[in-house]
């Protein structure tokens, strides 16, 4: 991590990429594995920030970390610390005016999916 300019603390937040930079194969590539597509639901039904490990996933912590950091990284959360929390946020506005319904569709086919 880097240093805040003039303050002494490190800086808490984890770059994010541009999201015109990201191209659909890239997300959808980080939305093929269903831990990570439970993320999503689980950001996408709450409406609000979560923290990493309010969603439960069927992963060791280390494993859940990469998924957030394969979804961060193709642009579909933001994340920042609140004290020793990661806070994890969808981010649904910049993603439909990119990729308009795709977060809408990507989570019913999930929860379709969950029902079976």
């Amino acid at each position: 991590m880097r240093t805040a300019t003039g303050t002494g603390r490190r800086d808490r937040v984890p770059p994010h990429p541009d999201l015109r930079e990201i191209g659909l194969q890239q997300v959808l590539e980080a939305l093929v594995d269903p831990v990570r597509r439970r993320i999503v639901a689980e950001l996408y039904a709450a409406g609000e920030e979560l923290a990493c490990g309010t969603i439960e996933l069927p992963v060791s912590k280390s494993t859940a970390t990469h998924h957030f950091h394969v979804l961060r990284e193709a642009g579909l959360i933001r994340q920042h610390y609140a004290g020793t929390s990661r806070m994890n946020t969808l981010r649904l506005e910049e993603f439909e005016e990119r990729f308009p319904g795709l977060l809408r569709a990507v989570v019913a086919a999930h929860e379709g999916d969950a029902s079976d």
